[in-house]
């Protein structure tokens, strides 16, 4: 088994097409492709592709390889960059990703502590949505990130930062934005907006918390993102479910409120790469919990009022 094997492996799983990962991808023909995964599943003993009239479907088993295949590649990525780096050492680096809106509360505190480990460090910055920062970070393109605890990736650890919890978000004019609280059934006859699309976490603790208080938001409207779904409830006259640290993004023309009874909460961690050896980055994991404190601390949240 080669490196190769692997790349073409990935490149037909993802996009279920042997002509189009050899055309789009691979730079090779369909047959020559096609031999390599035969020789991929011989070596592995099962049967990982499972050939249909349209394209082709992993099979149990090849599921499983493709999360190890992933891996592997980062690892391989992982140990390239820094024997590089050995090799040329270069000014301190670290590079993180944030999903979008809370680089607002974080990145002052976190490029403080940064600068007194290393006062020359270069850092660079993204916004991405979470199952995106944890692609990037499993193919070390990323050193740390604030992001959701993603599943289905491999070799990645997450510290937990914080439980947030969710409000509800509706126009200004709304009829229950009079209301310190929101009632979940209120949601119910309500235009509901998802704002999870690209967050299977969030979403998933959006039908759980449905779930228990006996309600079912069905989606008429679905925000590519956070602030897209702001931007619906605004056009739509609908709510929508978001984490508070979204509050400091909101528009003039939407507020946020409450939700009555023991809020819904969704995990805020600190994800890397296992195969990170940066010492920076393990320095800096040392001081997450000052990072947390100083956070909550000075927090610029502004808080739904209480009762």
């Amino acid at each position: 088994m080669e490196l190769r094997h692997l790349r073409y492996f990935i490149a037909v799983a993802e996009e279920g097409s042997f002509l189009t990962a050899a055309q789009r991808r691979l730079n090779t023909s369909q047959p020559s492709l096609s031999r390599q995964i035969r020789d991929l599943e011989s070596e592995v003993g099962v049967q990982l592709l499972e050939r249909q009239a349209r394209g082709v479907a992993l099979t149990d088993a090849g599921r499983v390889f493709l999360d190890h295949a992933r891996l592997a590649l980062s690892q391989v990525e992982a140990a390239t960059d820094g024997a590089r780096r050995t090799a040329q050492p270069q000014k301190p680096a670290l590079s993180m990703g944030f999903m979008v809106g809370l680089e607002v509360m974080w990145l002052p505190h976190l490029l403080r502590i940064l600068r007194e480990e290393e006062p020359e460090i270069e850092v660079t910055l993204c916004s991405q949505s979470s199952p995106e920062l944890a692609l990037a970070l499993t193919r070390g393109k990323l050193d740390i990130a604030f992001l959701r605890p993603e599943k289905q990736n491999a070799g990645l650890t997450f510290k937990l930062l914080a439980k947030e919890p969710l409000i509800a978000v509706l126009p200004a004019d709304h009829r229950l934005a009079s209301r310190k609280r929101i009632r979940p059934q209120d949601l119910v006859r309500e235009i509901y907006v998802s704002s999870a699309r690209t967050s299977p976490v969030l979403h998933a603790v959006i039908q759980d918390y449905a779930s228990k208080v006996g309600i079912v938001l069905k989606a008429k409207y679905e925000g590519e993102n956070i602030s897209s779904a702001m931007s619906l409830v605004a056009s739509t006259g609908g709510v929508t479910l978001v984490p508070l640290y979204a509050q400091n993004m909101l528009a003039p023309n939407v507020v946020a409120r409450g939700l009555e009874g023991v809020p819904p909460t969704v995990d805020l961690t600190l994800g890397y790469n296992q195969a990170n050896s940066s010492p920076l980055l393990y320095r800096l994991l040392s001081r997450a919990d000052e990072l947390v404190a100083n956070v909550q601390n000075q927090s610029i949240i502004r808080y739904v009022e209480a009762d």
